[in-house]
């Protein structure tokens, strides 16, 4: 197994990317009502859903692109964690019961990335 660790920084770059994409869309859907709406509504401009909204495409781009990705990567690892206690905590401990699955692995995944760093396939990565 010791050969596995050389793809690392490769499997890094994908969970990077493929976190971001999925993250972007959390903040398309309350931005530009992307793929769909947002089930409660549009949120209003300067509201906290827009400004997490707003947070959830630049710096999910940010991370997409690995670019500032370490403190990109921790500004949404905070967010989550704001959004995961307002929004999901208060209806229980479990996060399987208070639908805030999603928001606690974002959460870690982007810790993760913020100590960790890009991986591979990031534009801080380039050489030259």
């Amino acid at each position: 197994m010791q050969s596995l660790s050389r793809y690392a920084p490769y499997t890094l770059g994908l969970l990077r990317i493929f976190t971001a994409l999925t993250f972007i869309s959390h903040g398309t859907q309350k931005l530009f009502g992307f793929p769909v709406p947002p089930s409660w509504g549009m949120p209003a401009a300067l509201s906290l859903p827009w400004i997490a909204g707003v947070l959830e495409v630049v710096g999910g781009a940010l991370v997409l692109v690995g670019f500032l990705t370490r403190p990109a990567a921790f500004v949404l690892s905070g967010l989550m964690a704001v959004a995961y206690w307002m929004a999901h905590g208060s209806k229980g401990f479990y996060p399987l019961l208070n639908g805030g699955e999603a928001a606690m692995l974002f959460c870690f995944i982007f810790l993760y990335i913020a100590t960790a760093g890009p991986g591979a396939f990031a534009v801080e990565s380039r050489k030259g």
